[in-house]
């Protein structure tokens, strides 16, 4: 069955189920990389907002055999679980200088974010965009985030230069930068007691390879942390060399130092090939490689 003839027919089961007291509609969501979701927003009279419940996981169950009036419990065990106790007061987002100071932004690429670029404020960065969004926390819906489009900007009479100015200031430090050793990551995992790569990996080998991962301390949309202020410049003055930055997903990259030895084609092969077969699509970052010079303490691309 399609996604999006299986998203009308259960949300006309859940219709059923729940009476008219409750709005349920079919959301389709587009995601990075234009990849696209179908969802359901279950919004009751006394409420103002309602997560989405995506359907993917829903539907592959239904092909794998289990009855649809199954699902459709599932779904409103989901739905129940989650759901705020009652109206959430979003009227603050109408003030740009109740948001101001959470405003944040992240890296995506171009290629693909085509028709979402064009509703949204951005700064190209190399072949990537940097845009924006508002990092909501409260008790009522927890942490989230809120894309900000050209008509935000337009309501609070605001600016991309400004946004970029509060970003540049709130993103780290709201998330502030990690940037963990090889040795760190595979010690953490035989520590854990995994039968991954660190409970296999010799520890003499440890500090044989020059890799960093750099992401932020949620490890989500880390790969950000590229573009934070100063922070490439930092960490390649502790080595005094410049690196290769591989673009790991949207919410990391890999650092590998440059020792000298041509390795470029075959970190560029690398990144394809881990995109294409090991990152989720709506998490792609980018098929290409970069690099920090640290004469010139700039970014660029090289393949």
């Amino acid at each position: 069955m399609e996604r999006n003839e299986f998203a009308e027919k259960i949300c006309r089961a859940v219709r059923r189920e729940l009476g008219e007291d409750y709005r349920v509609e079919v959301k389709k969501v587009r995601k990075n990389n234009g990849i696209i979701h179908y969802g359901l927003v279950i919004l009751a009279r006394s409420q103002n907002v309602a997560p989405t419940i995506y359907l993917d996981a829903f539907l592959e169950a239904y092909e794998r055999g289990t009855p649809f009036s199954e699902l459709v419990r599932r779904l409103l065990t989901v739905y129940r679980k989650d759901i705020p106790g009652d109206s959430v007061d979003m009227e603050f987002f109408k003030s740009f200088e109740q948001v101001k100071d959470r405003i944040c932004y992240r890296l995506i690429g171009r290629k693909g974010n085509e028709e979402l670029l064009r509703d949204v404020p951005y700064i190209e960065f190399l072949d990537l965009a940097v845009c924006f969004y508002y990092a909501y926390q409260g008790s009522r819906l927890g942490e989230g985030s809120i894309l900000i489009h050209d008509s935000h900007m337009k309501m609070w009479d605001t600016c991309t230069a400004e946004l970029l100015r509060l970003a540049g200031k709130n993103t780290p430090r709201l998330f502030p930068w990690v940037c963990s050793s090889i040795k760190d990551i595979l010690a953490g995992v035989a520590e854990c007691g995994g039968s991954g790569a660190g409970g296999e990996f010799p520890k003499e080998c440890w500090e044989e390879i020059p890799m960093r991962v750099l992401s932020n301390s949620k490890r989500i949309n880390g790969a950000v942390c590229m573009i934070y202020p100063e922070l490439l410049a930092r960490l390649a003055l502790e080595e005094a060399r410049s690196f290769f930055i591989l673009p790991s997903s949207v919410h990391e990259v890999i650092l590998l130092a440059d020792t000298g030895r041509g390795e470029a084609e075959a970190f560029k092969k690398m990144i394809v090939e881990i995109n294409h077969t090991q990152v989720a699509p709506e998490e792609v970052l980018s098929d290409s490689l970069y690099y920090y010079d640290f004469a010139e303490k700039r970014v660029k691309i090289i393949f």
